[in-house]
């Protein structure tokens, strides 16, 4: 049975266009219909086009040994390196099929008058170097922030997002408001605050006065 050529490309929602990425899968020669597109996040792998490619625990894959899967760039897989090379590995291990892709050409797992074995390991390589630069800087971003709170502390700052003073007169506005005088629009424009603040304010004041009542 002849190889296919899958193509996946992945937006991370409605919003954005996969126009860049399918006119790379059509350049490199692969068939319309046998393109899958996903239209959510990458944070994990549990997207309707991606599965029914791999196949899930109920439904078989799509794709057959020697099929090929094309993706314009890793991160369209996914923004998980260590889940990407999970699926990686059951792609190319458990399917018997190859992964290309297009703007990083050393991962390309078909024999090209090289060592598959080679190919392979090379490709493995490259995806734990990708994971490992992930990781920390992840790590580093946590430092930062830890750093940067620490920072604030000793120096007897307060860190994190701003408290907006509660107006003087916001017992009395939000009174009107509880008994049906005013309504919430009225409410926030005579206190001058948004919508978000205002609700927020009069959550607040009703867990102090549980609290005082507790």
């Amino acid at each position: 049975m002849q190889s296919i050529m899958w193509g996946y490309a992945r937006v991370s929602s409605s919003n954005q266009n996969p126009d860049r990425q399918l006119n790379a899968l059509f350049d490199f020669g692969i068939d319309f219909r046998n393109i899958r597109v996903d239209e959510e996040s990458g944070k994990d792998f549990n997207r309707r086009a991606f599965m029914s490619l791999v196949g899930t625990e109920e439904t078989a894959p799509i794709m057959r040994e020697g099929d090929c899967l094309v993706v314009q760039s890793i991160d369209r897989l996914g923004r998980n390196y260590e889940e990407i090379r999970k699926w990686w590995a059951y792609i190319i291990n458990d399917l018997q099929c190859n992964i290309v892709v297009l703007d990083m050409p050393l991962l390309d797992t078909r024999e090209n008058g090289n060592n598959n074995l080679d190919r392979r390991f090379m490709c493995d390589l490259i995806l734990q170097i990708l994971s490992y630069v992930a990781e920390k800087e992840r790590e580093n971003i946590r430092t930062r922030q830890r750093q940067g709170i620490d920072l604030c502390l000793s120096h007897g700052k307060p860190y994190g997002r701003p408290k907006i003073p509660v107006p003087d007169n916001f017992s009395i506005i939000a009174k009107q408001w509880k008994n049906g005088e005013i309504t919430a629009v009225k409410a926030m424009k005579t206190l001058g605050i948004s919508r978000s603040v205002f609700y927020r304010l009069i959550k607040e004041k009703a867990i102090k006065k549980e609290a005082k009542v507790l």
